[in-house]
């Protein structure tokens, strides 16, 4: 689609551009009801999420099945549904000890348009397949459109691209029946419904996708085995606190002293999963992580209890 057919197109069907009929005297009210009138909407949006669960499910299977063979999760988007998605990708190596290559997040318009505005940007497929091709897609990735009205042409050239390269593809959106669905094996399409002021998809649009984005890659993550019981048992302690939060979680999994847990990540260069290991089962550091290898990193396996 080129700029001048996209400049035709009547956006006032979405239903992201209707008008809300909850919010029409925003600018009457006083601060206080202001405030509340604005995040009542806020209390609608997990409900809006709750149908696309079982699609959700099935994506995050499919991501964790392409991540466990060396595949990568890449998030595609514009505007705010571009930054959303580079803030996911960014959290996840601190938060679960992956490469930064693991989870990517590729916003139209390139890495300044993380700070400011850069609409046009998002108005050219052609981009999108570019910027994909630059990535050197494959088969064993998974590349998931993000994009409040479901229609954003960089997005959609993307999605396109990716599947021509056999990648798995899924689409985060707002509205129903969105183009971007035909181009997606799964669609997760979370309609958030008019916006509290009219036009501002970054409301609760953006909050749908933040949660959802949440829900993908902490899902993801767990089924990798970065999580014991509902701990995060492959946090990268890079600084202070983060040590002093592995020798909580350590504790709080096996149940020895604060003093005992860190002598087991000492020797286990503060990687706690070995160090649990070497707690609970009472075994060297070099026989935790050989345990550990061999179940490719599930904690709950390397102990002898697997999953239900």
């Amino acid at each position: 689609m080129t700029t001048q057919e996209r400049s035709k197109e009547d956006f006032t069907k979405l239903d992201t551009e209707q008008r809300n009929s909850r919010t029409m005297e925003l600018d009457k009210l006083s601060t206080v009801d202001l405030v509340k009138a604005l995040h009542a909407e806020n209390h609608l949006i997990p409900k809006c999420i709750d149908p696309t669960l079982g699609e959700l499910a099935k994506l995050v299977d499919a991501t964790t099945e392409r991540l466990n063979k060396g595949g990568r999760l890449l998030y595609v988007g514009a505007g705010t549904s571009g930054r959303l998605g580079v803030l996911d990708a960014s959290e996840c190596p601190p938060t679960f000890s992956v490469s930064p290559d693991m989870v990517q997040g590729i916003i139209a318009g390139g890495e300044k348009a993380l700070t400011r505005s850069i609409e046009g940007a998002e108005d050219f497929s052609e981009q999108g397949e570019q910027d994909l091709e630059a990535m050197h897609v494959t088969e064993t990735d998974v590349v998931v459109g993000i994009a409040a009205s479901g229609r954003t042409p960089y997005v959609i050239g993307a999605l396109k691209y990716a599947r021509s390269k056999g990648a798995v593809t899924g689409a985060l959106v707002n509205v129903s029946e969105a183009l971007l669905s035909q181009h997606a094996d799964y669609v997760i399409a979370a309609v958030t419904g008019p916006e509290p002021v009219t036009g501002s998809t970054r409301m609760k649009a953006g909050t749908a996708q933040k949660l959802v984005l949440n829900l993908l890659s902490t899902s993801t993550m767990i089924r990798m085995g970065k999580v014991y019981e509902n701990l995060m048992v492959d946090v990268k302690a890079t600084n202070v606190k983060l040590r002093n939060r592995a020798i909580r979680i350590v504790a709080q999994a096996t149940g020895a002293a604060h003093a005992d847990c860190e002598s087991a990540l000492s020797s286990t260069e503060w990687q706690c999963k070995p160090a649990i290991l070497m707690i609970l089962l009472k075994i060297s550091a070099e026989q935790a992580l050989k345990k550990l290898d061999e179940v490719d990193g599930h904690l709950r396996a390397a102990i002898g209890t697997p999953p239900a």
